[in-house]
């Protein structure tokens, strides 16, 4: 070796992709600005070559699975289950993300195989692929071939064109393909409506409203002319505070938009009444400021809305909450209030959906108990996946609560609950371990 080629791996048919990953990183670093970019260009062109290479291991794994289900006697129309949420797994991606993985590898290998070799040769990057896919979904599988066909991704057709361009040209030719399939499509998206909310930095959050086009645009102009009325009357607030604040006062009838509130919110006693910085946990949302924590449930606060502040305690050295035992099948609900403020979010890792269902993690006809240490908040999606053949969830010892999650190719993942305020912990006790192969 000259020292220039990375670890000592031979070039052979049997070189892993892992191997690979060595070499590159041994490799030393381009000496000049213009080879610095020059290897990013390449570095780029191999992301997106790796992205078509996970496409079609997903689309393999995927006829393995099935194949393997049928001969264990799933039924037909259950077949393909769980496939998704173990390629998340892998991918460390969330499983409503590892579905729609699964789904964008089917349509590049078995419909669109221009824009598969486009992105093979990097040409296109595994985003602007995703966005062919998604303009087409409405499409039979005859047609988004046709539409792949016309638009030959592969040949340089978008070299230089941005997402909305990209967007746009396949749109266009989804529309004359199937202009029937559009009109439906633009029907069904009207049954789609729905309101989320997410967190913001600085304790703000989003509240996003996905709504048909004629009644967004009427929202927004009714409050638009709130807040303007508001201003020639000589309020100081700036037209999206008040358009903010209208909404809120519009939408609950009241103009603080609150009357009445209970709130689990975890915090150390120190922080509550020592003015200790130690931020607090605010179910729903996430971690927030100690000052702001103490303003929320400080007295000034109080007397404009009742408060009830459920008080929940942690063990000194792990972080961990204290315990509790039941002998019901169901969790009743002080349970239910623990475990939803001990794991915050769904306890698949990477998945961070709201907690929908409690589930015994050793299943209750299984001999599974009614307690803390064999409960865990699941989404509704996870909680279904766990009880697909092959999946297994087992408690394990650790410094906070801990399960291990076993999917039907043998990979074991590790989840520890998040820590909770005031928990000094080091980087082996965080919340995710690697994944652990199956034995040979």
């Amino acid at each position: 070796m000259d020292g220039k080629q990375g670890p000592d791996v031979p070039l052979t048919a049997s070189v892993t992709v892992a191997d690979l990953a060595r070499i590159l990183a041994g490799i030393p670093a381009p000496a000049s600005a213009a080879a610095l970019i020059d290897e990013t260009r390449e570095l780029e062109d191999l992301k997106s070559a790796l992205a078509a290479r996970q496409a079609r291991d997903a689309v393999a794994f995927d006829l393995a699975q099935r194949r393997e289900q049928s001969l264990a006697g799933v039924p037909a129309e259950q077949l393909g289950t769980g496939v998704g949420a173990q390629i998340a797994l892998a991918r460390r991606e969330s499983p409503a993300k590892g579905g729609r993985l699964l789904g964008l590898a089917k349509a590049l290998v078995t419909e669109m195989p221009h824009t598969l070799a486009a992105l093979e040769t990097g040409r296109l990057n595994e985003w602007r692929a995703t966005l062919l896919v998604r303009e087409t979904a409405c499409l039979p599988s005859a047609d988004r071939t046709a539409v792949d066909e016309e638009l030959a991704p592969d040949t340089g057709a978008f070299d230089g064109a941005g997402d909305r361009a990209i967007t746009a040209a396949a749109r266009a030719a989804a529309y004359r393909r199937d202009p029937r399939s559009a009109t439906d499509r633009a029907a069904h998206a009207e049954t789609e409506r729905h309101v989320s909310l997410r967190p913001a930095p600085d304790t703000m959050c989003y509240l996003t409203a996905l709504l048909p086009v004629a009644q967004g645009v009427a929202v927004h102009a009714a409050l638009t002319r709130a807040a303007d009325a508001a201003r020639s009357d000589g309020d100081t607030r700036s037209r999206g505070q008040l358009m903010a604040d209208a909404l809120v006062e519009r939408t609950t009838g009241k103009a603080g938009g609150i009357s009445g509130i209970e709130i689990q919110l975890i915090m150390t006693d120190r922080t509550l009444f020592q003015g200790d910085s130690e931020p607090a946990r605010l179910p729903g949302y996430g971690i927030v400021p100690a000052g702001w924590a103490r303003t929320l449930a400080g007295p000034d606060r109080n007397q404009t809305m009742a408060v009830w502040l459920r008080r929940l305690y942690t063990a000194p050295a792990t972080g961990d909450l204290v315990a509790m035992d039941s002998r019901a099948r169901l969790f009743p609900p002080g349970h239910r209030r623990f475990i939803q403020a001990r794991d915050h979010t769904c306890r698949t890792p990477y998945c961070d959906a709201p907690i929908r269902h409690l589930d015994h993690i050793i299943p209750w006809h299984n001999g599974g108990t009614t307690n803390l240490g064999n409960g865990a908040g699941l989404c509704e999606a996870c909680n279904h996946t766990k009880e697909t053949p092959g999946w297994n969830a087992q408690p394990r010892p650790g410094p906070r609560h801990t399960l291990q999650l076993t999917t039907p190719t043998g990979h074991n993942y590790h989840s520890t609950a998040p820590p909770l305020p005031g928990t000094r912990f080091t980087r082996r006790s965080q919340g995710v371990r690697p994944a652990v192969h199956p034995a040979a």
